[in-house]
């Protein structure tokens, strides 16, 4: 999981949830939104490398409409491809731990979403 700054600018890597058990995954996430007071979710979506929902990106669509169930929180959507990829790229300069280097990259995959997202909600609008 990634957050933001309060003005929507910077994402940074926040924590990662480790999947066990669905209800009880929706609770982290949804304790994290309340706690931190979080007004827009972005869910990444592992679309094929041909823009086609794989498997993945299917059940990702499934968890996300069950979250949409505990949560009054806009959701949107944005493709994730080869952000685990460039993570770990960023990441193998600075990263000398062997131990939860996973983790971090998901961490680091997940601010390179958000980040994504917001820098596109702030591009000046040409006209």
């Amino acid at each position: 999981m990634a957050l933001s700054d309060p003005e929507g600018i910077l994402a940074s890597p926040l924590t990662i949830i480790n999947r066990r058990d669905e209800r009880l995954d929706i609770k982290a996430i949804t304790d994290i939104v309340s706690q931190k007071q979080v007004e827009q979710i972005v869910v990444g979506l592992p679309l094929s490398m041909d823009g086609s929902l794989s498997r993945q990106a299917e059940k990702v669509k499934e968890f996300t409409q069950k979250l949409r169930e505990h949560t009054q929180v806009p959701v949107e959507y944005r493709d994730e491809r080869l952000t685990t990829v460039l993570a770990e790229r960023l990441m193998q300069a600075v990263d000398t731990k062997k131990t939860g280097k996973k983790a971090r990259h998901d961490a680091q995959a997940a601010a390179l979403i958000l980040q994504g997202y917001l820098d596109e909600k702030h591009e000046p609008e040409l006209t």
